[in-house]
């Protein structure tokens, strides 16, 4: 069963729970562009639950070759 993505835009720390990592890996990922896209609200950064939700996506497709 699938877990719903939340309603409102995820923090780092949302994104690093949800997926499992340390927050430090959700910030090198912004920095390599490796991860989900992000979005800045004045200082804070944000993800689009939608954005984060085919960004697994395709990194599951990548994962069956």
């Amino acid at each position: 069963m699938k877990r719903p993505l939340p309603t409102r835009y995820l923090t780092p720390v949302d994104l690093a729970d949800l997926v499992g990592v340390p927050l430090e890996t959700v910030y090198q990922w912004r920095r390599k562009r490796t991860g989900p896209r992000g979005f800045r609200v004045g200082r804070h950064l944000r993800y689009d639950p939608e954005d984060v939700r085919a960004w697994v996506e395709c990194l599951m497709e990548g994962a069956d070759t």
